[in-house]
C-alpha cells in the first residue's frame, strides 16, 4: 500500500512533523522533498569550511549545520543548507526558541551548499542551480557557495540589487570572496576538503 505524501500549509506543521526515521527533508512548495543520501565528501567539505572559517575569527555559534532557512517560493517552502554562517542578528534571533530561520528574520552571512549529482534538467541539478539561487537572492543572503565535487567548481554568488553575480573558481584558482577578502584558500583545497 503507498502512503500520500503529506501536504503542508504552514512551517508549523512541517516544524511538527516526525515521520519516525532518521530521513532529512526540505520543504517545497507545501511538500515534503526527501534529501538524497549524501557522498561522505559533503560534510567533510561542510566540516573542513567551517574550521577555515573559525581560524579567520569567526566565533563558534554562528556556525550551523542542519539549520533551515524558511525561503520564499510559490508556496511554503525550507531550505537545509550543508553550512550556515550567522551575523551576529540572524544567530540571536534563532537563539530566541525558533526552529528555523525565519522570512522575518535577519539574513544569515553566508550559505554553502555541496551539489548532489545530477545533470542539467535533473531534479539535484535544477534545485541547486536554478531554485536556491532564486530563492536565496530573493531572502537577502548576502554570499552563497555553491560546492560541485563531480564539476569540480566552487562558486561564490554575491548578491548585487537583488540578483547573484557569479565567479567560478577551478584547481589552484584562489576563492574570492567579497565577505571574506582575507581568504586564502583555492578551490582545489575546497574540493579535496583540505
Amino acid at each position: 500500500m503507498t502512503q500520500a505524501k503529506p501536504r503542508f500549509r504552514t512551517i508549523e506543521d512541517y516544524l511538527e512533523y516526525d515521520d519516525g526515521t532518521d530521513t532529512r527533508y526540505e520543504l517545497v512548495d507545501g511538500e515534503l522533498i526527501a534529501l538524497p543520501t549524501e557522498d561522505p565528501i559533503n560534510s567533510t567539505i561542510a566540516a573542513f569550511l567551517l574550521l577555515t572559517f573559525a581560524a579567520m575569527g569567526i566565533p563558534p555559534r554562528r556556525f550551523a549545520i542542519g539549520h533551515q532557512i524558511e525561503v520564499t517560493s510559490a508556496d511554503v517552502s525550507a531550505r537545509q543548507p550543508d553550512l550556515v554562517v550567522h551575523t551576529d542578528e540572524s544567530i540571536t534571533a534563532l537563539l530566541s526558541g525558533e526552529k528555523l530561520i525565519r522570512i522575518a528574520m535577519p539574513a544569515p552571512m553566508l550559505v554553502v551548499e555541496v551539489v548532489s549529482p545530477g545533470k542539467p534538467g535533473t531534479e539535484n541539478y535544477d534545485r541547486d542551480y536554478v531554485d536556491k539561487p532564486k530563492e536565496y537572492a530573493a531572502r537577502g543572503i548576502s554570499e552563497f557557495w555553491r560546492v560541485d565535487p563531480s564539476r569540480a567548481v566552487v562558486a561564490v554568488l554575491s548578491l548585487r540589487s537583488g540578483s547573484y553575480r557569479i565567479a567560478e573558481f577551478r584547481g589552484t584558482d584562489p576563492i574570492v570572496s567579497p565577505t571574506f577578502p582575507n581568504l586564502q584558500l583555492t578551490a582545489e583545497q575546497v574540493l579535496n576538503a583540505g
